[in-house]
C-alpha cells in the first residue's frame, strides 16, 4: 500500500512529525511519499493511505493571516524560532480544496501540532480537517494532536509517539518484522 503523507509546517514541529510517521511506515515494504501540501499531488489514485498534517492555528488550520503572523514570531530573536521554508506558501487548507481523490479513494488519518493546552483553549486542526473531508464524502479513520509547548517547540517523546500512532494506521499483515 503506497503512502502519501502530505503536511504543512511553519517551525519544524509538523515537518517532524510527519518525518517520523513516514519513518515508521517504511518498513512495511510499501512506498513512502512525504511532501508539503504546496507541492503536494492533486490525483490521490495510486494511494491506498493519505496522513494529513498540519499546526493549529488560532483553533483551525492556517490561513494567509497566521502564517504571516507565525512569519512575524519567527523574526523576534527572543523567540527562537525558525521558520520553514515553505511556511508562506499554501496549505493544507488550500490543498483540500484542491485535491481529488479516486474511487475507490485511499483511507485517510489526519494530525495536528497543537499547544499543550487543553483542546477546548487551543483548538485542534484535525477537526478542521475532518470536518473538510467529510464535506467531500471522505471519512478519517484516525487522527492524532502531537503538542509543542508555550514557545512552539515540539514537545519531548512527541516524535515516538508518533512512530506509535503511524503503526496503527497499516494492518499488522502489512508489516515486515
Amino acid at each position: 500500500m503506497n503512502t502519501l503523507i502530505v503536511y504543512e509546517s511553519m517551525f519544524g514541529n509538523t515537518r517532524m512529525i510527519a518525518e517520523a510517521v513516514a519513518e515508521a511506515l517504511r518498513p512495511s515494504g510499501s512506498g513512502v511519499t512525504v511532501t508539503t501540501a504546496a507541492d503536494a499531488p492533486t490525483d490521490l489514485s495510486g494511494y491506498g493511505l493519505v496522513v494529513v498534517g498540519a499546526p493549529t492555528h488560532a483553533h483551525t488550520l492556517p490561513q494567509a493571516s497566521s502564517r504571516t503572523e507565525a512569519a512575524a514570531w519567527a523574526d523576534d530573536a527572543d523567540r527562537d524560532l525558525t521558520l520553514e521554508a515553505d511556511a508562506l506558501r499554501s496549505g493544507i487548507r488550500e490543498w483540500l480544496e484542491r485535491m481529488s481523490p479516486s474511487a475507490p479513494g485511499p483511507r485517510f488519518a489526519a494530525f495536528s501540532t497543537r499547544a499543550d493546552f487543553p483542546r477546548i483553549f487551543a483548538g485542534d486542526a484535525t477537526a478542521a480537517i475532518r470536518r473538510r473531508l467529510h464535506h467531500r464524502d471522505i471519512a478519517v479513520d484516525a487522527h492524532e494532536d502531537f503538542l509543542v509547548d508555550s514557545d512552539s517547540h515540539l514537545l519531548r517523546g512527541e516524535q515516538q509517539r508518533a512512530r506509535d500512532w503511524a503503526l496503527t494506521l497499516v494492518p499488522v499483515t502489512t508489516r515486515q518484522e
